[in-house]
């Protein structure tokens, strides 16, 4: 249950990191690069069962 919410929240993260405002287009991609990583890794953990 937690790592479904977790995983929930990182997408909506990983979206709410996209560059599509004014003033967080000269960010790039590093916001989306991390939660992306970061994503990757909890799926991972969950798909293993150590989550």
């Amino acid at each position: 249950m937690l790592g479904t919410i977790l995983i929930v929240v990182l997408i909506l993260f990983l979206v709410g990191a996209l560059p599509s405002w004014p003033h967080s287009r000269n960010w790039g991609y590093a916001p989306t690069g991390v939660v992306g990583t970061i994503l990757i890794v909890v799926l991972i953990l969950f798909l293993l069962g150590r989550l």
